[in-house]
């Protein structure tokens, strides 16, 4: 069995930045990447908008605020460095009317206190930033910006085999077993010795936590994020980042628009609960996945709490009218006609048993084995950072 000092299962943009990260600072140790998909960054990360989080709404202190801020800058001077494409294009946060007002100061309040450029703005520079955007008052965010984060794990992967990495595709893993020198990674492609494991798979995070003999502390429940892409004669509607004022009571951002870096201009997202963990249309239907989202006492508990706004969500995901209403607060110039399909996401939302969604990273450890619970936004933008965040904690077994 050809046996390596670590395993990184995951090939999402956090796998792929630990695995990265950790042969920066261990030259010395061998590493595999194990990935069940036959491409890197295939899931989340592949489906990923693009945006280069400022790190504007986090609570000040927590592990998304710290991260993100130096996290959009590794990630910014690495795009530099090997030529992936990246555009710091700016952002308006917009309050569409005066009882908006409130909660748009208190981002305001969170990105001074996280250092964040941004300026609290009127209705006529507004205009002057997107002149199709209606609103009372806007926080202009110009150092957020957009990204390839496709183009970043296919390079990342790359180094990682220049630096003597395995990198494994179309691997899955079916079990771990760990003893008390090593730990034996089980997958349909064979098993894997290892001295320690990193589990950072996304959306199976918690099931691969329970596979280390640990009790995962949240549950994964898959949402969907359903999105529309605006057609070539509309995309002089949006010059850049245009987002609504987030609703406090709900975990979710609320329908926006985002410049791709490779051109266009995406609307939304709708968030539905997907009926599998990698159901990214509405016939996708896994019974496991859903038996266990529908019986789990953490998803009861926050469908109780947010029935009405969820409803409002389902029906929006069936009625294009609908969704085309809520991006008209927005940018009242929007007509159906204008809107075309665009892929959907799935998003790996940690749920606790008390129906709170975990708004932090979430990192469970064993003695061999480090599991990333939850890496929620800004993972993608922080990600050069969380690795080292990772290998810090991997670093204190070694």
């Amino acid at each position: 069995m050809n046996r390596t000092d670590v395993i990184v299962l995951g090939g999402g943009i956090v796998g792929l930045a630990t695995a990265y990260r950790l042969s920066q600072r261990y030259p010395d140790k061998s590493i595999r990447l194990i990935e069940k998909e036959a491409s890197l960054a295939f899931h989340q990360t592949g489906r990923n908008s693009g945006v280069l989080h400022s790190g504007i709404y986090y609570k000040p202190s927590t592990l998304r605020a710290k991260n993100c801020r130096t996290g959009k800058q590794a990630m910014e001077q690495f795009c530099a460095e090997q030529n992936i494409a990246y555009e710091i294009c700016g952002k308006v946060i917009v309050a569409v009317d005066d009882s908006e007002i409130p909660n748009l100061e208190k981002i305001f309040e969170r990105g001074q206190a996280n250092g964040v450029s941004c300026a609290m703005i009127g209705a006529e520079r507004l205009k002057e930033i997107e002149p199709h955007v209606a609103g009372v008052r806007a926080i202009h965010v110009p150092e957020a910006g957009i990204v390839d984060y496709v183009g970043v794990c296919l390079k990342l992967g790359e180094l990682l085999q220049q630096h003597g990495a395995d990198v494994r595709l179309s691997t899955k893993v079916i079990g771990l077993r760990t003893g008390t020198d090593e730990v034996v990674v089980q997958t349909n492609q064979g098993d894997f010795a290892t001295s320690y494991v990193v589990n950072c798979t996304g959306l199976h995070a918690d099931r691969v936590t329970s596979m280390s003999g640990q009790r995962p502390e949240a549950q994964v429940v898959p949402f969907r994020g359903e999105y529309f892409e605006l057609k070539p004669d509309a995309q002089h509607l949006c010059r850049a980042l245009i987002y609504p004022v987030p609703d406090p009571k709900f975990p979710f951002l609320g329908v926006h628009f985002t410049k791709l870096v490779k051109g266009g201009v995406e609307c939304g997202p709708n968030a539905v609960l997907a009926f599998a963990r990698e159901g990214y249309t509405k016939r996708d239907i896994n019974l496991r996945d859903l038996v266990e989202s529908l019986t789990y006492v953490g998803f009861l508990r926050m469908a109780s709490r947010h029935w009405r706004t969820g409803c409002h969500e389902m029906w929006r995901s069936f009625s294009k009218q609908a969704f085309v209403k809520a991006l008209q607060r927005l940018i009242p110039e929007i007509r159906s006609e204008q809107l075309e399909h665009a892929p959907a996401g799935v998003r790996a939302q940690a749920l606790g048993r008390d129906g709170n969604l975990l708004d932090d990273f979430l990192i469970q450890d064993t003695s061999r084995v480090v599991n990333v619970g939850n890496a929620p936004s800004p993972a993608a933008t922080a990600a050069l950072n969380v690795g080292n965040l990772i290998v810090d904690r991997l670093a204190t077994k070694f």
